[in-house]
């Protein structure tokens, strides 16, 4: 069974760094394409930043600029490198991952999640 793992959620100072993770396990397959949700309190979930088959990246306003969604060199792995946080960044960030053989077209919205990861911006 395919499950996503994120981990990299922290309090932070505004202004301060965090790279969060995104590990497969459960399968063989690579990640093929993935996106970084977050969902701030009171607000629904919002599409961040996005990386598909051929490695188009893809990035919503809140994060242009400041994030950036890679690869691992394992193949099972993505991250979100996110840089001068905000307060208003504090959400949590939620992995979203299309894994398998044959890849999924779009940005985002693809078969597999993860539990999501707290990142607070406070100081």
């Amino acid at each position: 069974q395919v499950r996503l793992r994120e981990s990299g959620g922290a309090l932070v100072q505004p202004g301060g760094s965090l790279r969060l993770s995104c590990v497969a396990t459960g399968t063989i397959d690579d990640i093929l394409a993935a996106a970084w949700y977050r969902q701030r309190p009171g607000k629904q979930r919002e599409l961040l930043a996005a990386l598909t088959y051929t490695g188009r990246t893809a990035y919503q306003d809140p994060a242009k600029g400041r994030f950036t969604i890679s690869r691992g060199s394992a193949k099972n792995t993505i991250y979100l490198q996110m840089n001068r946080l905000k307060p208003e960044d504090t959400a949590v960030y939620y992995c979203n991952a299309d894994v398998g053989t044959v890849p999924a077209t779009g940005l985002g919205e693809y078969d597999y999640w993860g539990q999501g990861t707290q990142v607070t911006v406070s100081s």
